[in-house]
């Protein structure tokens, strides 16, 4: 469950940097927010190869 909150605490960090983008048009802000969604990306490729991985694991 610590992957879950990984991804969480991603998303959640990233808020600021949405609002500051979206809202005051800080093209800084951005870049980070760029940057976050490829990290989540990343994370989520390695989550579901996990997910696979025990999945086929069980089924041996």
């Amino acid at each position: 469950m610590t992957r879950f909150e990984e991804v969480k605490n991603l998303i959640m960090s990233l808020e600021g940097d949405f609002d500051k983008f979206y809202d005051k048009k800080n093209q800084a802000a951005g870049t980070r927010v760029r940057k976050g969604m490829q990290d989540l990306k990343t994370m989520a490729q390695q989550i579901r190869s996990e997910v696979q991985d025990q999945k086929n694991e069980a089924a041996k």
